[in-house]
């Protein structure tokens, strides 16, 4: 009863390498997807290639319930993908598809198949179920959203284009108010430096 599985798809400007290299550098994560990814880690590096990286993450979607996994990246296919197997309060796989569509499109597939270990889901799903999975849809579609602005800031060419991208959606509450904070100080940081 505690299963879950999600086929989201997305479809960006890029090439499938671009959008492999991004989120196969999984330290940016938190800086570029920060509504879902509070903090990563990565414990292990894994073999040339990846498979062996072990990452631990803490995330959440818009409801105020936190999460704490790790994932193990088990094959990876470059530029076409890569699967991971997940454990914590999440346990199952993930597989990311990358397709080069017509026109420089990218498009993306994930496939996460997984059954719910955290003890409030778990125990809430029969009750939840469409609450739990409206959840992970909104945390896919800032995905989305935050790897689109990426990529721009990835392109721009001057400071002033980079400036000009508007940083990703934050985390909901209660984490919303530590990323303000966070993002004050990023924006006086580079002023208090030019006045010295």
């Amino acid at each position: 009863m505690n299963t879950y599985h999600f086929i989201t798809q997305w479809c960006v400007e890029a090439t499938c390498e671009e959008v492999y290299r991004i989120l196969e550098d999984v330290e940016g994560l938190s800086r570029w997807w920060p509504s879902v990814y509070l903090d990563v880690k990565q414990l292990e590096k894994g073999r040339p290639g990846g498979v062996g990286k072990v990452v631990a993450l803490f995330t959440k979607g818009w409801l105020p319930y936190t999460l704490r996994w790790q994932f193990n990246v088990t094959e990876t296919h470059f530029p076409t993908g890569f699967s991971l197997e997940a454990v914590g309060d999440f346990a199952g796989t993930g597989v990311w598809t990358f397709r080069q569509g017509s026109g420089g499109q990218c498009e993306i597939t994930y496939d996460w198949k997984i059954q719910a270990e955290k003890p409030l889901l778990k125990m809430l799903t029969f009750l939840l179920r469409p609450v739990f999975s409206a959840n992970h849809h909104w945390a896919m579609r800032k995905g989305e959203e935050s790897l689109k602005l990426e990529l721009r800031r990835r392109r721009a060419e001057t400071d002033a284009e980079r400036a000009a991208v508007p940083p990703p959606p934050g985390p909901t509450f209660p984490h919303n108010f530590l990323y303000k904070q966070n993002l004050r100080k990023q924006s006086i940081l580079p002023l208090i430096g030019s006045k010295r």
